[in-house]
């Protein structure tokens, strides 16, 4: 029974880390991307998002809500898990040690980055280009943004290659060995986007 829950839970762990949790991660990353086209195209971008209707209701159920189960569960995952090199080889392996790292570096950042901007937000700041230059203005900000940012897109590719693995998506060898190559493209491509949009801002 107790076998059971748990093979139910790691499915709803990775469905939920690809969707919603992955789609809205491209979503926001597009939205941040604006920034390289200037501060208006940034302000316009993020204006649209905010004033989405039933905002607030969308970001808890289909934002906060799963990303809570999946970081709870994905922390018993972490402190639980036993690699089985046995299974899959150290490369892959090593994938599975770093995915753990970066999903608890990414938590953390998640959690100063929703208290920057979210939280500050709710007590009457305003969310704009201004707000993210400042924020950035601290080389100190800007490494800690980039590590958490490239964790978070680094957790969120890799985790692709688990959950078609896990949904039975990719079974045989060959197709976990196209998987492991796509899934580094998507990494690279969302690292680009990323670092251009941190970068935007300075």
């Amino acid at each position: 029974m107790a076998g059971n829950k748990d093979f139910v839970n790691r499915r709803i762990h990775s469905l939920l880390g690809v969707i919603p949790i992955g789609l809205f991660l491209v979503q926001h990353l597009v939205v941040n991307h604006f920034a390289t086209r200037g501060a208006e195209d940034f302000n316009a971008a993020a204006h649209f998002m905010e004033s989405l209707p039933f905002r607030i209701v969308l970001e808890t159920f289909v934002i906060y809500l799963p990303l809570l189960f999946h970081a709870v569960y994905g922390l018993y995952i972490t402190f639980q898990a036993k690699n089985n090199v046995s299974r899959y080889g150290y490369f892959r392996n090593a994938m599975f040690l770093v995915q753990r790292v970066t999903g608890i570096i990414t938590l953390i950042f998640l959690a100063w980055h929703v208290w920057e901007t979210r939280i500050q937000a709710a007590m009457g700041a305003e969310v704009d280009f201004n707000m993210m230059q400042d924020i950035l203005s601290s080389p100190l900000m800007v490494a800690f943004y980039l590590v958490g940012v490239l964790s978070a897109v680094f957790h969120f590719a890799n985790g692709l290659w688990s959950f078609f693995v896990s949904w039975g998506l990719t079974v045989s060898p060959r197709s976990q060995k196209i998987s492991t190559y796509v899934t580094l493209g998507v990494f690279v491509l969302l690292a680009i986007v990323s670092v251009r949009s941190i970068f935007a801002f300075i």
